[in-house]
């Protein structure tokens, strides 16, 4: 799951398998500065009526019986300019809200969301892009902020960021001119709130959230017009999860979708249960990253996707058996087994036989830099963080969270407020994990797949199967899964394993590809990572577009 910020084979491995993330610049305003610095809003507001509308949106998000009155739709919009590959584009940004209605169409959700609109481009033809992040209950500030839009936060990953002040700077790698781009705040998060008698329950389970965005979807592509525009889902972390479910949901709706870019994901949440050694072996290979990031590796290999390869290919064999194996395992065959660990992860031997062979992702992060008084971030293992004492077996706190939140929490509020004019007496909440509590049962989107059997509520959800639901009723349908080697929350090889395992017909296989970055969940942290991502983008909208 996205950081609780203030604020992503062989037989064996099948048989083990249960049904499954300054240096500061002058902004450059030839590229940057508006065009217009005029604010046209959707409702004209005195200031006493702007303090009225921002509690209208359901600042408190009632309880019990309350009601909150319905608020109206409003949006600020601003014109800018960027040069992007040395053309000059111009292009709209709307700051608003949409209401979202209930099955008796009554508006239960009022959703915050910031659009980018290339000025002069045909909207019956220019694919729109609909982009969130996960949590559950995470704003989207972070993919806001870091990754395709038209402005980026410079931060100074893998390290700590230095600031404030912070800086914004215009963002070469943005989608915009493949693209229109859609940020939306999940309910319940940034300026997004209950309505009317809504509760936080109506927002806050799998389905509840799938059935907030499918509405705000169908509402946004109503009001704009882009009914037959390309259009892409792009999720990270939790996002992924509730991309694959939406996929289909939005099928069943009439909303045919061209692609779906699954950014450091998580599809099957039933994996975690106790019992099961899945994890260990999903994580193995990202151990093996980190090892070789470290130079821990006797004979490293040049490059890390070799080094990577190769740690698959024992997880998938001779470490899966060992697993499999046991109490059953014999001693020789646990030295043998513990040596590989050992070689591949940069643990001791001892230490390996310790765990048993499954070294778990909090004692990986504390114990493989243990010599240096340093641990590793969960979401970034690139950041290194320091405890009070080398001494326990987890880190205190996850270097790859704390050492970006304050940039990216300072850099939106700056930006909604000084560049896109948008004025709310509401406080903009990063995260919503202080008055949610997540319901993660989950019915299949079309009644299969999963385990129970067909139509059965699962009580953790595993989302590939709506994905693949979604897959065979629409085959032009493409997914592009982008995974960073130094991920541990959402490990590369877990992912792998939920797309390979879709059961999609031959002449569907083609249509799920993988990309790898040397980062970590966040990939645009690592602004090469971010430039490679941009273009294999880039090839996959134009391409789910051409067909």
């Amino acid at each position: 799951m996205i950081p609780v910020r203030f604020g992503v084979c062989g037989v064996a491995l099948a048989a083990l398998m249960v049904s499954n993330a300054v240096a500061q610049q002058p902004r450059s305003q030839e590229n940057q500065e508006q065009r217009s610095q005029s604010v046209q809003e959707s409702n004209s507001r005195t200031p006493d009526q702007g303090r009225q509308n921002a509690r209208e949106q359901g600042g408190g998000d009632q309880k019990g019986n309350e009601s909150t009155p319905i608020p109206p739709e409003r949006s600020s919009v601003t014109h800018h300019d960027l040069t992007l590959g040395g053309k000059a584009l111009h292009y709209t940004a709307t700051a608003g809200t949409l209401l979202i209605r209930d099955e008796d169409d009554k508006p239960y959700g009022s959703m915050f969301y910031v659009a980018y609109t290339l000025d002069g481009a045909p909207s019956g033809s220019r694919p729109v892009s609909f982009l969130y992040n996960g949590g559950p209950g995470s704003a989207t500030l972070w993919l806001h902020m870091g990754s395709f839009s038209p402005v980026r936060i410079q931060t100074d990953s893998p390290k700590a960021t230095a600031g404030p002040p912070f800086q914004l700077v215009p963002n070469q790698d943005s989608l915009l001119d493949k693209t229109d781009l859609v940020f939306i705040d999940a309910p319940l998060t940034g300026y997004s709130r209950a309505v009317g008698k809504a509760q936080p329950k109506d927002f806050t389970g799998v389905d509840p959230d799938l059935h907030a965005f499918d509405r705000f979807i169908v509402r946004y592509i109503s009001v704009n017009q882009r009914w037959n525009s390309p259009k892409f889902l792009i999720g990270e972390s939790y996002g992924t999860t509730r991309s694959a479910a939406l996929a289909d949901m939005l099928g069943n709706d009439g909303v045919q979708l061209n692609g779906v870019v699954l950014i450091s994901s998580i599809l099957n949440y039933g994996i975690r249960s106790g019992g099961y050694d899945m994890t260990y072996i999903g994580n193995l290979p990202s151990y093996a990253a980190a090892a070789w990031f470290y130079n821990k590796v006797q004979n490293k290999p040049a490059d890390i996707a070799t080094w990577v390869q190769q740690a698959r290919e024992f997880a998938s064999g001779a470490y899966a058996h060992a697993l499999f194996e046991g109490d059953r395992l014999s001693a020789e065959e646990l030295d043998s087994a513990a040596k590989e660990v050992s070689r591949f992860t940069g643990l001791s031997v001892d230490y390996v036989k310790e765990a048993n062979l499954r070294v778990s992702p909090t004692r990986f992060r504390k114990e493989v830099l243990r010599d240096q008084r340093l641990t590793l971030g969960r979401y970034d293992m690139r950041f290194e963080g320091v405890d009070t004492d080398a001494a326990g077996e987890n880190p205190s706190y996850d270097a790859s969270d704390t050492g970006i939140t304050g940039a990216f929490v300072a850099a939106l509020h700056n930006y909604l407020e000084t560049e896109l004019k948008y004025d709310s007496t509401d406080q903009y909440r990063p995260t919503a994990y202080g008055i949610i509590q997540w319901d993660f049962k989950h019915r299949p989107t079309s009644g299969g797949g999963g385990p129970g059997g067909p139509g059965m509520e699962q009580s953790q959800p595993y989302v590939a199967a709506d994905l693949a639901s979604a897959m065979r009723k629409n085959p032009h349908l493409k997914v592009f899964s982008a995974n960073g080697y130094f991920d541990l929350a959402t490990p590369f090889f877990l992912t792998e394993f939920d797309l390979d395992h879709m059961e999609l017909p031959q002449e569907l296989r083609g249509n799920v590809e993988f990309g790898y970055y040397p980062s970590g969940h966040m990939i645009y942290l690592n602004v090469e990572a971010l430039h490679k991502l941009r273009g294999d983008l880039e090839k996959f909208i134009g391409e789910a577009v051409k067909q």
